[in-house]
Parts: C-alpha cells; structure tokens; sequence
C-alpha cells in the first residue's frame, strides 16, 4: 500500500487495552497507532478524519500525561446527532482508539471489559467533543477549527472537474495533491496551534 510519505511523520497513539491483555492480544495490553490506521478504516484521508485522530490523541495526552490511556477507559460525548454532518465518520476513527462504542461494541467477561454505553451523541458539552476518563472523572473539551487551515484555492476546481470526468490526468493528480497537502498542513503545521485544536478542561 503505497501512500503520501507524512503519514509516517504524523506522531502516533499507544494507548493500554486491559482486554487485549487479558486474552493476549496484545503483550501487556500495548497497542500503537498510527494516522494510517485511521485512514485504513474510513477508506480515505481528508481533514475530518486526521482532525478526528489527531483530537483523540491531545484529549488523551492531556487526560494521561503520565501513563498509557486506557482503551476502553474512556467516555466520549459529541455535541452534534450521529447523523449530522461528519459527527459518524468521527465517531467510527475515535472507537477505534478508545474502545468506545455506543450500543454495538464488546458486551464483556464477567462483568469486566464491557465497551458498550461509553459513546454519546446530542449531548451538553462546550466543544465538539468531550473524553472523560471513566477512574477519575477528569474530562475534557476539544474543537477543530479547520477553516483557519484553506485548501489551495485551486483545490474546488479542481474537484469538480473530476467529479464530472472532464479532469486530465495531470489535473487529477494536482487535485490529489491538492487534498493531500491540507490533510498534512492540519497534522503537522497545525497541530499544536491552539487557534485550531481547541482544548479546554472541563471545570475550568
């Protein structure tokens, strides 16, 4: 699989999953990922899915700054319905990092593990989303504020004209290109830019 050299750049999450542990999965229940997990399961990269990994792993870093986060640990409360606008294609990245799911995920082992009922939507938070870990309460806000990173102006253009198959070869790849080099500019330039990644701890 053949894919655009920053992903190998984009800083990656290890997080402790004491079910993968327990049935060996995993040794010592440590499992690393990285961006190009998350485009393997959306199927694409754009900037809601890099906005989506790269908000789970400040949330994360910023509720664990000692220790691994724990998959399976975590609740996850968006602002918006499951069905408005990009909230589900989110929602689907961030339970591949947290474990969290709403009603279809892992129901347990005797009383333990159970990754169901950890995953909301429509609910009262300040920010898009909102991590809380589930052993303390510490919780917090985050927001992406995209529209601070523009595509290139040519990028729409561009779009259109393969939309409607009357881009040449070399206008495809430009668009490609194109696409491309806002995903990277949010991960990388963008990052820790406080005017795009919003991070506010709840109580605060």
């Amino acid at each position: 699989m053949q894919t655009p050299a920053f992903y190998a750049q984009v800083r990656r999450l290890t997080v402790y999953d004491p079910l993968a542990e327990f049935l060996g999965a995993a040794e010592n229940g440590r499992i690393e990922y990285a961006y190009l997990d998350a485009v393997k399961l959306a199927g694409h990269s754009c900037p809601t899915v890099a906005s989506a990994y790269w908000m789970t792993l400040k949330a994360l870093t910023h509720l664990y700054p000692d220790s691994l986060p724990e998959r399976g640990g975590i609740r996850v409360a968006f602002r918006q319905d499951q069905l408005s606008g990009v909230t589900g294609v989110m929602a689907n990245v961030i339970t591949l990092l947290t474990g969290a799911t709403h009603d279809t995920g892992f129901k347990g082992l005797g009383g333990r593990f159970d990754r169901r009922r950890l995953l909301y939507f429509s609910a009262d938070v300040r920010e898009e989303i909102r991590f809380t870990r589930i052993d303390t309460g510490q919780a917090v806000d985050i927001a992406a504020r995209l529209q601070s990173v523009p595509f290139a102006p040519q990028t729409i253009e561009l779009m259109q004209k393969c939309l409607d198959g009357s881009a040449t070869p070399e206008e495809a790849a430009e668009f490609r290109a194109c696409w491309q080099a806002r995903v990277r500019a949010v991960l990388l330039e963008h990052g820790d830019d406080p005017e795009v990644f919003v991070l506010r701890p709840v109580g605060q």
